[in-house]
């Protein structure tokens, strides 16, 4: 069970003058965004589109015949966690041991660490975790000899009788970890088959490096890939490498996750095939990468709409010292802007309890550690100090790192909840 989450004078825009909470009786507090009654900065998530993205996402890959096992890594929330395993999640993805724990703590009993573990530290981890929680079956990535000599050897100075759970990562030239060739594929996953402290399950790329948001290069480039890695899966396959009875494909971030579906849904191998989809920033999306993506995904499916923005920043005019340039109380330290700017999605004037889309044309043109700059037509609508605006962001993952609990808001802004995060 997740440890329950208090929220107090320690909490970034909990009120000072508040007496401290539980998360979930913070609904019972009344409060809404628009009646300024959290400082600003203020994380929030829309729950309606929360339960759309979770319930969306989930079918997708029903619909496809795949499994769900989203990446932890973008929220790092034990509650976001429970609702997509509720959701029908099969398991969760992490990219490190201590991500994995948090995880497990939540309630997570199949799980992908879909990155190299070769510390003794982490291994340790990780054997300490399988021996807590009899259910739990965790594989992670090996990509070298040199790794699996590191696993080896461990075993060996632990004198331990653990056997893991490995999948082996195809890679691409040029980009991050994984087997370059098939030559070096095949020779590592016949070291792993005689090894005995792992055991092979299958096969696993990361395609997000070659999407481009072009969607005729995506599809080339990703279409090559998954060939790649079929050639390797049924190379392995021919000669019995696999260590299971089933085999698993996984591949999937979350700009082009619809291009990797043929590789999950395999066919033609001598055992059957368990496709594992791992996107995860679609749980609150985004207002600029992800969105981009998701229009031409919508449009290689057919879709007519699928994932909404679910994750704002709120902030506060505290000035506009010259024509055309405000001032929000939003900086680096609260919203991501390792893409891109965030984005003007709402403004709500000072003392108004709803809120309007934001005038076209509104852009963030920097930030600095606590402050936005906010330019604008001075011909046209003219923020004014004590205003609200909503900001859109780009790469949900480096807006959840900056914040320990987020809002939980009805559409109306009202105050009904709150998560916690683990960075």
């Amino acid at each position: 069970m997740t440890e329950e989450l208090i929220l107090d004078h320690r909490s970034k825009s909990y009120p000072l003058g508040a007496a401290p909470c539980r998360a979930a009786d913070i609904g019972q507090k009344g409060w809404n965004v628009l009646a300024d009654d959290l400082a600003y900065p203020l994380a929030v998530i829309r729950r309606s589109a929360l339960a759309h993205n979770i319930a969306w996402m989930q079918d997708y890959a029903r619909r496809k015949g795949v499994t769900l096992a989203p990446h932890g890594k973008t929220t790092m929330s034990p509650e976001l966690f429970a609702q997509q395993l509720a959701g029908g999640a099969w398991g969760l993805t992490f990219a490190t041991i201590f991500q994995l724990a948090v995880g497990v703590e939540a309630g997570a009993r199949r799980a992908i660490i879909a990155n190299q573990v070769l510390a003794d530290a982490d291994l340790d981890g990780l054997d300490v975790l399988l021996a807590g929680h009899g259910d739990l079956r965790v594989w992670f990535l090996v990509d070298s000899l040199a790794q699996l000599a590191l696993i080896e050897d461990w075993a060996r100075r632990r004198q331990s009788p653990r056997r893991f759970d490995v999948l082996l990562e195809i890679g691409i030239p040029g980009q991050r970890t994984g087997c370059r060739t098939l030559e070096e594929a095949l020779a590592l996953a016949a070291a792993i088959s005689r090894s005995p402290v792992v055991h092979l399950g299958g096969i696993e790329c990361y395609e997000g490096g070659l999407a481009r948001c072009d969607s005729e290069h995506d599809a080339r480039e990703v279409t090559a890939l998954v060939q790649r890695v079929l050639e390797v899966a049924r190379c392995c396959d021919a000669q019995n490498l696999f260590g299971d009875d089933s085999l698993m494909l996984t591949a999937g971030g979350s700009a082009v996750f619809d291009l990797v579906v043929p590789l999950l849904r395999a066919q033609g191998l001598s055992r059957p095939v368990l496709g594992v989809l791992r996107s995860g920033c679609y749980v609150t999306h985004d207002n600029g990468n992800y969105a981009r993506f998701l229009k031409q995904v919508e449009q290689r499916e057919g879709l007519d709409a699928s994932l909404r923005a679910a994750l704002e920043v709120w902030a506060m005019v505290q000035s506009v010292p010259e024509p055309g340039l405000a001032l929000l109380t939003c900086g680096r330290r609260d919203i991501s802007y390792d893409l891109e700017m965030p984005v003007p999605v709402r403004h709500a004037p000072r003392g108004a309890r709803v809120a309007a889309d934001a005038p076209p044309g509104w852009t963030i043109s920097a930030l600095n550690d606590q402050h936005a700059y906010l330019r604008f037509d001075a011909a046209g609508t003219v923020p004014q100090v004590g205003d609200r605006v909503a900001l859109g962001i780009s790469h949900p993952c480096t807006t959840f790192d900056k914040w320990r609990w987020l809002a939980l808001v009805d559409d109306d802004l009202a105050v009904s909840g709150a998560i916690s995060t683990r960075f």
